[in-house]
């Protein structure tokens, strides 16, 4: 079974430690992107895993190609042209200074990509799961109209569409958003979820925004995922991470799922979190690898929280673990406290 997914992949530039962006002068480079983390969390799951993107002819879009091949990810549908990669700054927060984000991805190679661009009869003639952030509609009018035609491929072919919500108020605004996200989620067979995405892209009230007890909230989280049910009948499950953060270092994170009208929760995981960045992408990339070997709605729901938690405490944005390194964090905490 092979899986395809779209999006933008970035450099990514980090202060040294926990330095500001301000007082730096050296930056770590890395590369990564929602969408292709989630390639390459698949591939070296073992599963087929291809990446549809559109990298400039140079030097970043060269090595942002070989990192994804580096880990096993299909590039042959790689769009190369444009002008520029798009980079992105991390700054890492600490205690009570939040992590920060600096986008300067304006003028990429992606972001001028054309829908006409994304030949789609050619690109699926071999995919079986269609995977997109709301990220990637974010970027450009044309992205946006690319992955409508894409959704509209994939319903027409029988091609299940898998859909992380993913809202980035830096990109676009709430109202945008659900104007663009209500009509993609037409096509969507699985949704993700988090927090702030509910009402931000879907117009759903599940979590009140205060962060330190999404967890407590966990009522109202149910009945948004009954509610995206509702609205959208073809959308079949509805998976989201709840986290209780009690710091930028020190937070509880717990996994929940609804799939054929029934809940199904993980325990809570108490984590002291290295880097705050991508473990979303984990988390879908675990759902994806259940769904693919077929675990049951329990299995597959702590493997994907347990694939976001230990994306916590690797730094950079791709989660460089295998199945046994989260499949040990499922039964031993791999270390970390588990409150049951």
């Amino acid at each position: 079974m092979k899986v395809l997914t779209f999006g933008e992949m970035m450099l990514r530039l980090k202060p040294l430690g926990n330095n500001r962006i301000i007082q730096s002068d050296v930056f770590e480079a890395a590369y990564g992107g929602a969408e292709a983390n989630v390639a390459v969390s698949l591939s070296l799951l073992g599963n087929d895993a291809a990446y549809l993107t559109k990298l400039p002819a140079n030097l970043l879009g060269e090595t942002a190609l070989s990192t994804l091949r580096k880990y096993g990810v299909d590039t042959a549908n790689v769009l190369r042209g444009g002008n520029r990669l798009g980079i992105y700054f991390f700054e890492k927060g600490a205690s009570v200074r939040s992590t920060n984000v600096v986008y300067d991805r304006a003028g990429s190679a992606f972001a001028e990509a054309r829908q006409t661009e994304f030949d789609w009869p050619t690109i699926f003639s071999d995919v079986d799961y269609f995977y997109f952030s709301g990220i990637t509609p974010a970027i450009s009018a044309e992205l946006e109209q690319a992955v409508t035609a894409a959704c509209q491929y994939c319903q027409q072919h029988d091609i299940p569409v898998v859909c992380d919500m993913n809202y980035r108020g830096k990109m676009w605004s709430p109202e945008r958003a659900q104007a663009v996200m209500s009509t993609l989620m037409n096509y969507v067979t699985l949704c993700i979820a988090n927090d702030e995405d509910f009402e931000a892209t879907l117009g759903i009230k599940a979590f009140d925004g205060d962060m330190s007890r999404g967890i407590d909230q966990i009522d109202a989280f149910k009945e948004g995922m009954l509610e995206v049910t509702r609205r959208y009948p073809g959308c079949k499950m509805v998976a989201s991470v709840l986290r209780n953060i009690r710091s930028v270092e020190d937070s509880q994170w717990m996994g929940l799922l609804l799939s054929d009208g029934q809940f199904h929760e993980t325990n809570r995981y108490n984590v002291h979190v290295m880097e705050g960045v991508a473990a979303g992408d984990a988390f879908g990339a675990g759902l994806m690898h259940s769904l693919l070997h077929q675990f049951d709605h329990q299995e597959a729901i702590n493997f994907a929280i347990a694939a976001s938690v230990l994306k916590l405490t690797i730094s950079g944005d791709l989660n460089l673990v295998q199945e046994s390194d989260i499949r040990a964090v499922m039964k031993k905490g791999g270390g970390a406290s588990l409150s049951r």
